[in-house]
């Protein structure tokens, strides 16, 4: 093994950053590379900016080889984490283009772009239903409303638990993944209270944890479950926090 390991050093020379040759006395040189050449160690010296030799015997080859091999293979891990890093730069690059600028949510299924269609949605109060396009901002209505949305199942079906999704912002705005509650021929979005005396607009809706990453200046991100989801209905909200803005594209998990 000794000998595989010699014949190794001497035909790839260690040529990383500088490295200590350790001598058997405690001491050690500061190389840039060494060869061991039969019962002769060849090195390059930091100090004298030349090439020196001496005797095998008063190297100490084993505490050296332990720890160029440990800095090769840092250097090696560091070298994969760069590559890595790459990569996912060009998976991001290549997913970019194929997100329209248009502002909406958007998925890539099987590298195929799958467009979603923002959908209606209604405030529900003592007054009856309103659609939040007409009467948003929000009427200053004390008491407690229901913003909804029609249908009790959504038509866009995704079977991943944990979707991928590309949100195109229109402008900086907030953003989740609503969990959506089944009722008679509605789903609810969430739960409103108008504060009285304050007016203040206090919104419940539920939430579901999220990563984010923004891909670029324009306001493009992309954003996905933390864990997997159960089946059900949700939605993908952007709001402004208490000003009743909500863009809605709804989904369901089977």
């Amino acid at each position: 093994m000794r000998k595989l390991v010699l014949f190794l050093l001497l035909a790839l020379p260690l040529a990383a950053a500088n490295l200590k040759l350790y001598l058997k006395d405690g001491g050690f040189h500061m190389v840039r590379e060494y060869q061991v050449e039969g019962d002769r160690v060849k090195f390059y010296s930091i100090e004298r900016s030349d090439w020196e030799e001496m005797p095998a015997s008063l190297v100490d080859l084993k505490r050296t080889e332990t720890e160029a091999g440990e800095r090769k293979a840092v250097a090696e891990e560091e070298a994969k984490q760069v590559a890595d890093e790459q990569e996912l730069l060009k998976q991001n690059r290549a997913e970019i283009r194929k997100i329209p600028t248009d502002p909406g949510l958007y998925r890539l299924e099987n590298n195929e772009l799958r467009i979603f269609n923002e959908i209606e949605s209604t405030v529900h109060n003592d007054k009856g239903r309103q659609a939040l396009r007409i009467i948003s901002p929000l009427p200053v209505v004390t008491g407690k409303s229901t913003l909804e949305v029609q249908g009790e199942h959504s038509a866009n079906v995704v079977t991943d638990d944990r979707p991928e999704f590309f949100l195109q912002l229109a402008t900086q705005e907030d953003f989740a993944i609503f969990k959506l509650t089944s009722r008679k021929g509605i789903r609810l979005v969430e739960n409103i209270t108008v504060v009285p005396v304050t007016k203040e607009v206090v919104e419940e809706p539920v939430k579901v944890q999220i990563f984010q990453k923004e891909l670029s200046d324009g306001g493009l991100f992309k954003i996905w479950p933390q864990e997997p989801l159960e089946k059900g209905e949700y939605a993908v909200v952007e709001y402004t926090p208490a000003k009743m803005n909500q863009k809605i594209w709804d989904f369901r998990i089977e």
